[in-house]
Order: C-alpha cells, then structure tokens, then sequence
C-alpha cells in the first residue's frame, strides 16, 4: 500500500510539474498570480477531480473567509505535512501610509513552493490580491492605502512537506524627515483643533532645536519652495511614486531650489518657527496631500513602532506532532494572547496537532479540523496512556475522528487499546500492534 501511495504522488508531481509550464506561458498574459497559475495547472490535469486537489482547492477558498487574528508584530514557525493540504490564514490591521513586509523562509529536502497572496478584507467573491510572492525564500512588501484590515493566505504546492517560518512587520512608507529624531517627538497630531476650533491640524508637529536639517522623507521633486502667512517659509516636495506631494512648513530656512531633484536624507532645510508659530518653540510641521484626496494623516507614514518581532519561545521538536490537553478546561482562542476571543473550550484529555507556534502558544488543528492557539503551559505530550479499554466487538482502527474517515486496520473482538485522548464520541487510541488511530468509543466495553 505504502508503495502504490509512492507511485501515484510521483505521478501526480510530475504531471503537476508539466502543467504549471504551460501555463506559465499562458498565464503571463492573463497577469495571473503564482497561485491562480498553480490552481489552473490543477485543473488543467483533472486533479480537482480527486479528493487530493479538491482538498488543496477548498481550503485555497476557505483560508480567506475565516482567518486567525494576530497583531503586528508577528512571527511564527509551523509546518507543512505533505499528505495533508492546507492554507495557513492571518488577519490583521493596517493603517494608510504603512508598509507590509512578509518574510518567509523554508526548510525542506527538496524544493517547496509557498503561494502568499495579501487581500483587503472583506474578501470579496473574486477578488484579486493586492500584493503575492512565491519563492522560498520570499519577501512581499505592500504600501497600504486604506485604514482597512488585510489578510495574508499562505498556501503549499501539493505532495511537498517542509518547516516555515513567516514574519509579519508594519514599517512606514516614508523616511523621517528631521534628522535625530523620532515619532516620540511628535507634540502635535492630526486633528488638533486650531484658532479656537475654527480649523483642525492637517499634519504633524515634530520639535526640534532651531537650524535642525529638515530632510526628504523620500525621493522626489522640489515642486515649489516659497512663503505664506500660515507656513512661514515652506517647501514642497512632490512624490510621484506614490502620488502625493509632501509639505515642509515653519523653516528657518530653505536649502533646496524648485526643480531639484532629491534623494531621501536629502536635507531641504533647517527647523525654525517661521509663519504663525512665532513665539513657539521651533518645529517642522510636515504635511502629506495626496492626489485626489486632500490632506491626510501623515503619523503612519513615518511612525517607526518600538516593538520588536516576538520570540518564538515554543517547544518546537512538538511541532507536527500531537500533544492533549493537561487541564481540566482549556480555551482555544483565535489569537495567540489572553485577550484573544475564545473560539473553544475543550475538556481534558482532548488531542490536539500542533501545527506551528509563535511566542510561548501553539499553533493547533482539532480532530475536526478547525484551528487556533492555545497556550503552551496548558498541554502536555502524547506519551501516557489514560487508560485501556476492551473492545466489545472487532473495530476499524481509522484515520481521522469521523465517522467516514479511512480504516487504517481492523482491531479484533476482545483486544484492548491503550486510550490516549478523547474527543466527542472519539477515542485517540494505540492498538495491541503499537499502531496510532481512532476508534468510536462505543465500541468499548469497559476500562481495565
């Protein structure tokens, strides 16, 4: 049997290796992503028309309806099983003017492709990714546009297994731009009301001592250098990548000529309290308008985050493995943190598959395929037997804790089994031979 399942995944390699270059070519002109062009490939050679490929399908689709919560920054090593396809899902919040930085790195004997598609959620019936990579070791950054939640699907080719670790960061899109300084010295944001409430701050204040550089957040062209009542001697610096055009205000003086080309650091002038903010301490007040919009909120766009990527702190030799809950009660939450929502709460003795982790929380898959995180401190390896029972009548030993799972052997009227978890109307199980599998509980008679 073993060497049948062999033949045929070599089979299905190589046929899925042939498909995916012809449809390379094809997919260039269609602008498909790596992973639409591997699920054509799919198709194309019938295997959506087995239960491997309807599997590596369904849950491509099911990845981007539910989705774990985690919050930036994130860091998490798991592992791809090559008999059992799945998509990994995170769901997120990012705020307009953030970069996305995805890494991920594999370690597998042979070569493993990992689709990552990034989506704006909700996730419509369709939709395309706004950003995706597919190499091995893989970087995908995405420039945010919108306040919206994202959701990051990562997802293996078929019949391949191997080790990841994925990294997910939330930089700004721009430089700072006064030099030696941080978002700590923001004193004035967004919003704050201005000459009694009659007008609100359209931008930053970032305070500094006078004659400070002032620098180019990013590369670009020296649109207009002048003077008005408000701003005092400003600058302005038009970004065409991004569209959006970057205000300078309040200098003591300006550095830089119209039509000069800038790099980033790049100074453009020198902090002072030109315009209305005589008689204040000296600051640049920075300001973003972006085509079609107006002002906006320029704090994300150059706010650099003080936390730093948490430590993957979890037993890791677990990973791949089962372990049972040690707890009289055990909440499976759809974070990896105390505060995170309880999707579950499971009784003691229920075994879990540990499929990554970050900091000290498993990553875990229930008998019945639904996912969360639960602590590490709350559950104990696989080894132990709970107790034995003897079984009322010859048993198929199965695969999975359902009820049209495959037999993987027949256990004789009279045997007993060593009982390693419970679930439902399950029983995790260890027969006479030392095989590991499911049984009905029912099936029993009574504990010896």
């Amino acid at each position: 049997m073993r060497s049948f399942k062999i033949i045929l995944y070599t089979c299905l390699i190589l046929v899925l290796a042939s498909c995916s270059n012809s449809q390379t070519l094809r997919g260039v002109f269609k602008q498909q992503t790596p992973h639409e062009l591997y699920a054509a490939s799919i198709k194309s050679a019938k295997l959506d028309e087995t239960a491997l490929g309807k599997k590596w399908l369904a849950a491509a689709d099911n990845a981007l309806q539910d989705s774990i919560t985690i919050t930036l920054p994130f860091k998490e090593t798991g592992y791809f099983a090559s008999d059992d396809p799945r998509a990994l899902n995170y769901r997120f919040d990012a705020k307009r003017g953030e970069r996305i930085e995805v890494t991920l790195e594999i370690k597998s004997r042979g070569t493993l492709q990992v689709f990552a598609d990034l989506f704006e959620v909700p996730v419509r019936a369709g939709a395309a990714p706004v950003a995706f990579a597919d190499t091995a070791t893989m970087q995908l950054q995405y420039d945010v546009t919108e306040d919206l939640q994202h959701l990051l699907r990562l997802q293996p080719e078929l019949l391949q297994s191997g080790q990841y670790t994925l990294t997910i960061q939330a930089k700004p899109t721009l430089a700072f731009p006064v030099q030696g300084k941080t978002s700590q010295h923001i004193a004035s944001v967004w919003g704050d009301a201005r000459d009694a409430g009659a007008r609100s701050h359209e931008g930053i204040d970032i305070f500094a001592k006078r004659g400070t550089p002032a620098l180019a957040a990013t590369a670009g062209t020296i649109s207009r250098v002048g003077t008005n009542g408000l701003g005092g001697k400003v600058v302005w610096l038009t970004d065409p990548k991004m569209n959006q055009r970057l205000y300078y205000a309040h200098l003591d003086a300006q550095l830089v000529t119209e039509g000069q080309q800038v790099q980033a650091g790049d100074t453009i002038g020198l902090i002072g309290n030109t315009g209305n903010a005589r008689g204040i301490n000296p600051h640049l007040h920075f300001g973003i308008y972006r085509s079609g919009q107006g002002a906006v909120n320029p704090y994300n766009y150059v706010h650099q985050s003080t936390k730093k990527i948490p430590a993957v702190k979890i037993e890791s030799s677990r990973i791949g493995n089962w372990v049972r809950v040690d707890a009289t009660k055990a909440n499976v939450r759809l974070q990896p943190s105390a505060k995170g929502s309880v999707i579950y709460t499971l009784n003691r003795h229920t075994p879990l598959l540990v499929t990554g982790g970050t900091s000290d929380w498993y990553r875990i898959k229930l008998p019945d395929g639904a996912e969360g995180y639960i602590a590490e401190s709350i559950v104990a390896p696989v080894t132990k037997q709970i107790r034995s029972l003897k079984l009322a009548k010859e048993t198929q030993l199965l695969d999975e804790a359902h009820p049209q799972a495959a037999a993987k052997a027949n256990i004789q009227k009279g045997s007993s089994v060593a009982v390693l978890g419970t679930f439902d109307a399950f029983s995790y199980v260890q027969n006479p031979e030392g095989e590991i599998g499911w049984i009905y509980t029912s099936e029993a008679t009574t504990a010896e």
